[in-house]
């Protein structure tokens, strides 16, 4: 029998490299199921919470909406406010406690998102250790190289490349580990951008990928102009922010107005915490000194 066509395959694939405005501009896809229009609606509203536009979400979806859409909902009203985050998390307890419901593949995503948010990485791992879709994968991915375990996100990965070893997400993921175990294998990271900047729209993710790479290898005049490119696709990215800070510093170029930036748009990114708690500590010295 023939596979089914894939109708959400672009949609997906925008979303996963960061091509959000086009996710949500080719989203009018016809004949879908109402599956498959709960997932279009989730990734659209997933890529406007990408765009920060957080309120429209919560706005847009009501009490009648499916789980999948509530749970998407849910991390809106968590990035939207810090005065949002008990409350959300409290009711993201209750309703991975109902059983009717738990197993929902998005909202154990979400659930992932979200204790990641709060590097409670043990009570993320509860939620999308078990895997099911390839979103859940390529997120233990992520939390397992956040506890610096390269060792379980390989096998993660191997999953995932039994399953699809060409998806999108399994690229990203075998990307993210070639950065982590660094050396001979940021060369093979640097080639999986490249090849999706030779497929596909460029972003801002791929961008990053690519002068990340840059960086470890020590290009960092070819990191800066990869940056100031995602710079143009979008002022307020914190990933290109803290790496233009970073690649400054390493060519002797001032890179205040990029951390100021960051602080104004991101207060609770780590580099801006790292940075502040280094000023704390400096300024503590040089009191005890005066």
């Amino acid at each position: 029998m023939a596979a089914a066509p894939d109708h959400l395959f672009n949609l997906r694939n925008n979303f996963f490299l960061g091509a959000f405005q086009a996710a949500i501009n080719n989203s009018d896809v016809p004949n879908l199921s109402p599956d498959d229009a709960v997932e279009r609606d989730c990734l659209v509203y997933r890529s406007y919470i990408a765009l920060g536009s957080y309120q429209l979400v919560i706005n847009e979806i009501d009490d009648s909406a499916a789980t999948p859409l509530q749970a998407v909902k849910l991390l809106a009203l968590y990035l939207s406010s810090p005065d949002n985050k008990e409350s959300t998390i409290s009711s993201l307890k209750e309703w991975l406690a109902d059983p009717a419901i738990a197993n929902n593949a998005i909202l154990r995503l979400i659930a992932g998102i979200i204790f990641m948010h709060e590097q409670d990485y043990n009570e993320a791992l509860k939620h999308t250790n078990a895997g099911g879709t390839m979103e859940l994968h390529s997120l233990n991915v992520q939390i397992f190289l956040k506890m610096h375990r390269s060792d379980y996100a390989e096998r993660q990965l191997r999953v995932m490349q039994q399953i699809d070893e060409d998806h999108t997400l399994t690229q990203l993921a075998n990307a993210w580990l070639n950065l982590s175990v660094g050396g001979s294998k940021i060369q093979e990271a640097y080639l999986i951008f490249q090849d999706f900047s030779e497929k596909y729209q460029m972003t801002s993710l791929i961008l990053n990928g690519k002068a990340v790479c840059c960086m470890h290898m020590g290009n960092f005049d070819e990191a800066e102009t990869l940056l100031l490119d995602a710079l143009n696709k979008d002022a307020k990215d914190p990933e290109t922010l803290a790496n233009l800070v970073v690649c400054c510093l390493h060519l002797g170029k001032p890179s205040s107005r990029f951390l100021s930036q960051l602080k104004l748009s991101h207060p609770d990114h780590m580099l801006v915490k790292r940075s502040s708690s280094a000023e704390e500590s400096f300024n503590r010295a040089i009191q005890s000194v005066a």
